[in-house]
């Protein structure tokens, strides 16, 4: 099985990361395949960035489409393009935050997601409403560490904790959710760290939550319905 990670920013400084990342929770028969944008910002922090990187995460999803991939991963917690690519594409496309925020749902009464900044936290919510997990999500919190700053992982990790422990004593989470795809690498050592404060709380991460999804998927040859994601309108469209 082939899988397009399309990482919808436009840079390749993440590429060989987000592969290992992917790898690393792949089944062994799953070849993982990393592109990111010709044209777009460098990281999605804001609708409007979502917006600069949407026409080309379409022409990314056509292109893997076209290349003979099985399936697509948009990999940004925000789910960028993905419903538009659903109706472009005859494969199966996710993002990072539906998958993610589907499975929390599934491991507790309420999860809460940490997050970068605090202009991530509206759409957050937003998709939250537009996934009928609403009710579930105790809280969205934020760490104030741009994304292109991620790099530093002790820092990240040190203020995804905080965040972490006012979710659990304060918002009442019983399940954790890395609101970033960013947060690569991270979710096991924050997991055992909890567990060292006493909390037995999941830690999800949202590429192997995006990556186990997508391989069943593909196993059970399933992809988003026509009914919900029509093709577009025959019409001329200038790009």
């Amino acid at each position: 099985m082939r899988i397009r990670v399309i990482v919808p920013i436009a840079t390749g400084r993440f590429d060989e990361e987000v592969k290992k990342e992917f790898a690393a929770y792949a089944n062994p028969d799953t070849q993982i395949e990393v592109v990111h944008l010709d044209k777009g910002p460098e990281s999605i922090e804001s609708e409007y960035d979502e917006a600069l990187a949407t026409p080309d995460i379409l022409n990314k999803v056509k292109e893997a489409e076209d290349q003979g991939a099985d399936g697509a991963i948009i990999d940004c917690f925000g789910d960028p393009g993905v419903r538009a690519a659903r109706e472009i594409a005859g494969i199966p496309v996710i993002g990072a935050g539906q998958p993610s925020m589907l499975l929390a749902s599934m491991l507790g009464q309420k999860f809460s997601i940490i997050t970068v900044l605090k202009n991530v936290v509206p759409i957050i919510y937003n998709l939250a409403k537009i996934y009928g997990v609403y009710e579930k999500l105790a809280s969205v919190r934020h760490i104030n560490i741009p994304v292109l700053e991620l790099t530093d992982k002790d820092r990240v990790k040190a203020a995804i904790y905080q965040e972490m422990l006012k979710a659990i004593e304060v918002d009442e989470a019983h399940v954790l959710v890395l609101g970033c795809t960013g947060m690569m690498g991270l979710s096991q050592e924050l997991y055992s760290m909890l567990r060292e404060r006493g909390y037995d709380v999941p830690v999800v991460d949202p590429a192997a939550a995006s990556l186990k999804i997508m391989e069943t998927m593909v196993r059970l040859k399933v992809k988003q319905s026509k009914e919900t994601y029509m093709p577009p309108p025959v019409k001329e469209r200038k790009n």
